[in-house]
């Protein structure tokens, strides 16, 4: 006779106990990003972005296209091309083997679980510093301190080249098992022996991975340092920009195009081979 009872007590308990909301609102979350989108509007007026101004540059924009096509491909114009696309595939070569050579031991360096605090923190100030600046930035500075040309935009890609390896370096060394390095140390192994047995293995075939994107990138990278100065197809591009040979504009993009995709080919079956 007690369950009426109890099924009234269970009730009365349900009416008392606070309701729970499935989704409560974030409203920090909220605030935010109502202050960010003000702000991006406040920003729009300051730099002038207006919808005519939008509407005006896709007309220009359309006319631009226009005479860029049909590409030219002739020979005289084929072989400037060749030469510059030659040109920044040699400076996207030479950066990113320089730049493994040397990522690697700046990676373990700045890595917090295996090299002392002071050598770790400098290690990891300097990788800051090559990532502070973009490419373009470095290349101009190259470019002032030795001259137009290749030199130029090959120091600039391998600074690039530094800042992104040497902190996924260090970053894969600080999430690695630290039981081999245990294991080999118990050996009475060196420190350099350390680094060949028990660090290497876990670490090379991520950095295989990284290396090969580095590459990718400075295929890209190697026409823009070019522009300002750094030798390669960006050279190219930037004479046919300041002669209004737009066609030939055209049938550079198209070549960079081709050779960016094929870099993405060769750097995933490099991730693939390493795996």
């Amino acid at each position: 006779m007690s369950a009426p009872h109890d099924d009234t007590n269970l009730g009365i308990a349900a009416l008392a106990a606070p309701q729970r909301v499935a989704f409560p609102p974030n409203w920090p979350a909220r605030i935010g990003l109502l202050v960010l989108a003000l702000y991006v509007a406040y920003a729009s007026t300051i730099l002038d972005i207006t919808w005519a101004r939008f509407i005006i540059g896709l007309d220009h924009g359309a006319k631009f296209l226009s005479r860029m096509f049909p590409p030219d491909f002739s020979a005289d114009k084929l072989s400037l091309l060749y030469v510059g696309m030659t040109e920044s595939l040699q400076i996207a070569i030479i950066a990113t083997v320089v730049g493994v050579l040397l990522s690697l031991p700046l990676g373990l360096a700045a890595a917090r679980n295996l090299a002392p605090p002071p050598l770790a923190w400098s290690a990891r100030a300097l990788i800051a510093l090559f990532r502070s600046l973009h490419p373009v930035i470095v290349a101009i500075l190259f470019v002032k301190s030795v001259g137009f040309g290749a030199l130029a935009g090959i120091l600039a890609l391998i600074v690039a080249s530094l800042g992104f390896l040497s902190k996924l370096v260090a970053e894969s060394v600080e999430e690695m098992s630290m039981k081999p390095l245990e294991a080999v140390r118990a050996a009475g192994a060196p420190f350099l022996s350390v680094v060949t047995m028990g660090v290497l293995p876990q670490v090379i075939p991520r950095f295989i991975g990284f290396a090969a994107y580095q590459l990718d990138s400075n295929l890209r990278n190697s026409a823009l340092v070019g522009i300002v100065g750094g030798g390669g197809i960006g050279a190219t591009l930037l004479t046919a920009f300041q002669r209004f040979d737009y066609d030939f504009v055209l049938t550079i993009v198209l070549a960079i195009i081709a050779i960016v995709m094929v870099g993405e080919i060769v750097s995933g079956w490099m991730r693939r081979m390493f795996q």
